[in-house]
């Protein structure tokens, strides 16, 4: 079989039997196998979504107009930013770990008017993968930046099983209100929604997302685990990060399962970039860090 170019620069990772590929075209992971060589990772269609697990920054979601508000000027801004857009430099390569760098230059200022080196970092480290992002701020001036991760895991996850069967159960109980919005990627509704949330779990199947995305701003829990009884699973954590959105389109094989610092504007939001609900602050000349771990599990029979 003849290798794509484009998969012929990819990073391969290997540690304690997980294996790893990541494009250093937008720092994307295009691969991720458990120790049985399973793929976890959904492969992309363009027929739905063509992507498999975006770096988000330094915007989740659109902006009003497609542009940024910054100090009275306006600057275009792709949905979800632009870093998975660019080639980040390879900075440090190991056997199990690599580290991708992004650095700002003249494309970034003009739709993003700060100086800023966004750093992803994928490691196999203890039966996980581990992504951690930084965003370092050397400037004087606050940096506001939205920060998030944007796998899509397959759905089901192994042959043999059935979408319906699959459930996300929260590590704490989430009472509060989700948000649903319109469009894609989503501009949120101002009214909440009751939770679909029962007891930790939520019944995963395709009606869920007939409204898109589901936004969850006011979250308790900093990891899920994603699976179905008896079979695999994956428990993905995320210490860092305040929201949490879920998405796929409806009929597809794949579930979105997205730890932001920040969230998709409410529909009119039309004021400055800092002043957007839930955008994260890097202060000057420092430096904050994100990290996601995805672990392979084997689920007990009784539940997910």
């Amino acid at each position: 079989m003849t290798v794509p170019e484009t998969a012929r620069d990819w990073v391969r990772l290997e540690g304690g039997g997980l294996r790893a590929a990541v494009d250093p075209h937008g720092a994307q992971l295009r691969s991720f196998t458990d120790a049985d060589g399973l793929e976890l990772l959904w492969r992309g269609d363009p027929a739905s979504w063509p992507d498999q697990a975006l770096t988000l920054f330094p915007v989740i979601g659109p902006l009003t107009g497609g542009e940024l508000r910054h100090g009275g000027e306006r600057y275009p801004m792709p949905p979800h930013g632009f870093a998975h857009l660019r080639g980040f430099a390879t900075v440090e390569q190991d056997t199990d770990r690599c580290v991708l760098e992004l650095r700002d230059d003249d494309a970034t200022r003009r739709q993003y008017p700060f100086a800023f080196t966004l750093r992803s970092t994928f490691a196999l480290v203890n039966g996980a993968l581990r992504n951690e992002l930084a965003v370092d701020n050397p400037g004087d001036e606050p940096l506001p930046a939205d920060v998030g991760f944007h796998p899509g895991f397959n759905w089901p996850l192994e042959p043999g099983r059935v979408k319906q069967d699959y459930t996300l159960t929260f590590a704490e109980e989430e009472p509060a209100p989700i948000r649903r919005g319109a469009g894609d990627p989503v501009a949120l509704y101002h009214e909440p929604r009751p939770t679909p949330v029962e007891d930790r779990v939520l019944r995963l199947r395709d009606e869920l997302f007939e409204d898109l995305a589901i936004v969850w701003d006011r979250l308790r829990s900093r990891s899920v685990t994603y699976g179905t009884a008896g079979g695999r699973g994956l428990r993905v954590d995320f210490p860092d990060s305040p929201n949490l959105g879920l998405w796929m389109i409806p009929g597809a094989r794949y579930l979105c399962i997205e730890p932001w610092h920040g969230l998709p504007i409410p529909q009119g939001f039309d004021g400055p970039f800092e002043e957007k609900p839930g955008v994260a602050t890097v202060e000057p000349r420092s430096t904050r860090t994100w990290r996601l771990s995805v672990t392979p599990l084997h689920l007990t029979s009784e539940a997910a």
